[in-house]
């Protein structure tokens, strides 16, 4: 007979109790004869959220230590078949990777505002031209996450001593631990599947936003993620081929490519042309004065001698300069995983060199570093330039005391000084060139500062001293107060007036010479100073009275805070000719994919797979960033936050945000298509058929 089982007996509160007691032993148990894989859990956790509150400050993403987690358990499974005595070595050694990556990333953030990619492995051999620029923002903070290891060394002493690992050698069963630990991370990938959104699982693979995938998703997981990305293309570009192609065909097969024209139409058409690419220039320096110091004096006249873009965005990734040259080259985006100059320079481009090389002109590219800096010797065949004048062509002092060596190497006074001669021959021999004029004092860590000129930026005022004479006035005493003296933003104020500087003496002599006549000069900065809102608060919210900064409430403080640090990382973008018959600021937002557009538009040129547009047509002025920012003259919209800020009173629909959001998307899609997939080599005379098949329905 069957027993029967009362209901009440089986939930009465002593049958609670001891389920109770019961798996508190197990727990007990399984917490004493675990400690040294709960430590490697516990420290590899703590220094992912560790980085994510200096870099991203977000810590409240629940997600983010659930991925930390999840990566630490599964790679730390398989410590369990390790015998116990040996296990601290496997253990120790994932820490070790752990805190080298949250260190790097921190490092790699602090200097270039997202975090690093397997795919800029490449790069390395170029940290030794900026390893003063490196190691000038290197803090102690950086070297926090070394708490981990050290926490790992203490438990496995302490564990030692009281002979842990040979009683637990004794009972412990490796295999079923590593199955448990192994299966329970799986269960638990499995459920943060299931629970992404679209949104967020299109922004992890696709890897625009970097800082928001760390933010939402940790470190681990982020590292992990971008592994997969950057071998994919590396090992065939066959990887997701079919649907990258598809997106090609269906932009561009159906993309308006007949030119719009306007008052700039073909107005340059047979002149000569030379792009400036002013290293780090911002365009708060336009019209800046400190201590009654004009720091650009020569870019505030040329500005108002020639046509102002006064709310220009370069439009950058990891490749700083080399993105912005990749970008206004081909009015594409820069890539997000690697850089192009390095990662994709086997590919065929649409670029304004072969747009001019068609027209017959000569083309070249001067800068006084060495060729293979950002691999420009083998890249810059690629984009179509004939000749490239780089540091062999220039004579380059070889000691750091030279007065012509400033900053990274040849001064910007030396260098374009001995540029005239090249740009003589070059007229000399050609009917039309195009060239481009890379500078180089103006580099970061800008401490050059003994050959910058005799700036000083500290204070010398009447301050009160609380004492009165005897007829009730305050009795004063001078003071100085050093202000930007002997700190970052003011060093990249002297060294940016020093570039300035050589950049006027650059234009005397290309007026001396002729060598304006028939030419157009753009002169463009290529990315923010990086020096973050510590300086920029210095810059604009310092109290000379206090020497400290201003507070939030005081009627003079610039907000500088959120999309407002965004917003101030724009640079100028000139377009002179010495008749001074340009004369105008253009204060629409516009981004370095514009420049293309808008030059062939001026020169006559026909181009197709541009992204950007011509600045003077009549389409809505959108600057997308490659990390999925977008910015119009209306809204700023961020995209690690989801969120936007508008520029005026007028209401903005929901709808006009999703469709810029789309719009972005799809470009950034677009791009990184071209890019990875050499599409435009091997997919164009489809797009051209596809064409013509809608022509003849």
């Amino acid at each position: 007979m069957l027993k029967k089982i009362n209901i009440k007996d089986k939930f009465s509160l002593e049958n609670i109790k001891r389920i109770y007691k019961k798996i508190l032993r197990s727990f007990k148990k399984y917490f004493s004869t675990n400690v040294l894989f709960l430590t490697y859990v516990f420290a590899s956790v703590f220094i992912g959220f560790l980085l994510r509150y200096f870099t991203v400050g977000n810590v409240s993403e629940i997600k983010a230590f659930v991925c930390d987690f999840t990566i630490a358990i599964l790679l730390g499974s398989f410590g369990y078949l390790i015998k116990p005595k040996r296990q601290f070595i496997y253990f120790f050694l994932l820490t070790v990777f752990y805190t080298f990556l949250c260190i790097i990333n921190h490092i790699y953030y602090t200097f270039y505002m997202s975090f690093v990619s397997v795919s800029l492995l490449g790069t390395l051999s170029m940290l030794g031209e900026v390893s003063d620029s490196v190691t000038s923002k290197l803090e102690l903070i950086f070297f926090i996450y070394l708490l981990a290891p050290i926490i790992m060394i203490i438990v496995n002493r302490v564990l030692t001593k009281k002979n842990y690992y040979f009683e637990v050698g004794k009972h412990e069963k490796g295999k079923r631990m590593f199955i448990k630990t192994g299966a329970t991370a799986v269960c638990i990938v499995l459920f943060l599947i299931v629970t992404l959104v679209p949104s967020e699982a299109s922004r992890l693979i696709k890897q625009w936003n970097r800082e928001y995938n760390v933010q939402r998703f940790g470190i681990y997981l982020y590292t992990f993620n971008d592994l997969i990305q950057s071998i994919q293309p590396s090992i065939s570009t066959m990887f997701g081929y079919d649907s990258s192609a598809k997106v090609f065909r269906d932009f561009y097969a159906t993309k308006d490519t007949k030119k719009e024209k306007n008052k700039y139409t073909n107005i340059f058409e047979g002149k000569n042309v030379i792009f400036i690419h002013a290293e780090s220039i911002q365009n708060y320096l336009i019209d800046l004065e400190v201590n009654d110091i004009v720091i650009t004096p020569n870019l505030n006249r040329l500005a108002k001698e020639g046509m102002y873009f006064s709310s220009f965005y370069p439009q950058i990734s990891v490749g700083t300069s080399s993105d912005t040259e990749f970008t206004l080259s081909t009015g594409l985006l820069p890539s997000s995983s690697g850089t192009v100059f390095v990662n994709f320079y086997k590919r065929k481009y649409e670029t304004i060199q072969n747009l001019f090389n068609e027209k017959g002109y000569y083309t070249f590219s001067m800068h006084a570093n060495n060729a293979d800096y950002w691999n420009r010797k083998t890249m810059y065949k690629t984009l179509g330039y004939q000749a490239f004048y780089a540091k062999d062509s220039f004579q380059v002092p070889t000691d750091k005391d030279d007065p012509d060596y400033v900053g990274l190497g040849l001064s910007d006074k030396s260098f374009l000084h001995q540029s005239i001669d090249i740009l003589k021959n070059i007229k000399e021999n050609n009917k039309n060139y195009m060239g481009t004029i890379i500078t180089l004092s103006n580099h970061s860590p800008f401490d050059d500062i003994t050959k910058y000129g005799d700036i000083d930026f500290s204070i010398t005022f009447d301050k009160g001293t609380g004492e009165y004479d005897a007829n009730g006035n305050e009795i004063k005493e001078t003071v100085t107060v050093p202000y930007l003296e002997d700190t970052e933003m003011g060093n990249y104020l002297k060294s940016a007036h020093y570039a300035d500087e050589a950049l006027g003496q650059f234009f005397e002599e290309i007026v001396q010479n002729g060598l304006d006549e028939n030419t157009v000069f753009i002169i463009y900065g290529d990315h923010e100073s990086k020096l973050g809102r510590k300086n920029l608060n210095l810059l604009y919210n310092y109290d000379v009275e206090t020497e400290e900064i201003k507070d939030v409430n005081d009627p003079t403080y610039v907000n500088l805070e959120g999309d407002r640090y965004d917003l101030i990382k724009n640079t100028p973008l000139i377009i002179w000719t010495s008749d001074k018959s340009l004369q105008k600021e253009i204060t629409d937002v516009m981004g370095m994919w514009d420049v293309l557009p808008t030059v062939s538009n001026m020169f006559g040129l026909e181009y197709k797979y541009a992204l950007g547009n011509d600045i003077f047509s009549k389409n809505e002025k959108i600057v997308v960033f490659p990390n999925g920012n977008i910015l119009t003259n209306n809204i700023f919209y961020n995209n690690l936050n989801d969120s936007y800020v508008a520029f005026n009173d007028n209401p903005i629909e929901s709808s006009y945000v999703e469709r810029l959001k789309e719009y972005a998307e799809v470009r950034l899609d677009v791009s990184k298509a071209i890019i990875v997939h050499d599409l435009i080599r091997l997919e164009s005379s489809n797009i051209e058929r596809m064409i013509e098949n809608e022509k003849g329905n």
